[in-house]
């Protein structure tokens, strides 16, 4: 697992726009805010992240604000995004909403399970 302690850490990885990481990752630190496309092979762990799109096999984390979300698998408190957000197989939140009029959020496989107080 890749651990990064500071958004300083994150910045020293990102090449060329795009932070790229093979394997699971967690962000040990309160908010992650990278002007990068966030690519996860693997489990990302964090509190919040603020990014411009994210691409992982699963997302745990408190809370999601991002342009788009791409994933296996969501499961988090309150995700805001731009234009999508979707789950192919599980989606679990607190919250969601979509910043643009027409934005869509749904799960491929199953339905969105909201839970109060995750």
């Amino acid at each position: 697992m890749k651990i990064y302690n500071s958004n300083e850490d994150v910045k020293k990885d990102i090449i060329n726009g795009v932070l790229k990481i093979n394997e699971d990752v967690k962000f040990d630190f309160e908010y992650l805010t990278i002007d990068a496309k966030l690519i996860v092979l693997g489990d990302i762990d964090a509190w919040n992240i603020d990014a411009w799109n994210i691409d992982a096999r699963n997302i745990y984390a408190r809370n999601i604000k991002a342009w788009d979300i791409d994933a296996s698998n969501i499961d988090a408190e309150d995700i805001s995004y731009y234009a999508a957000c979707f789950a192919r197989e599980n989606f679990l939140c607190k919250s969601i909403i979509g910043r643009r009029e027409n934005s869509k959020h749904f799960c491929l496989d199953n339905e969105i399970k909201f839970v109060e107080g995750k």
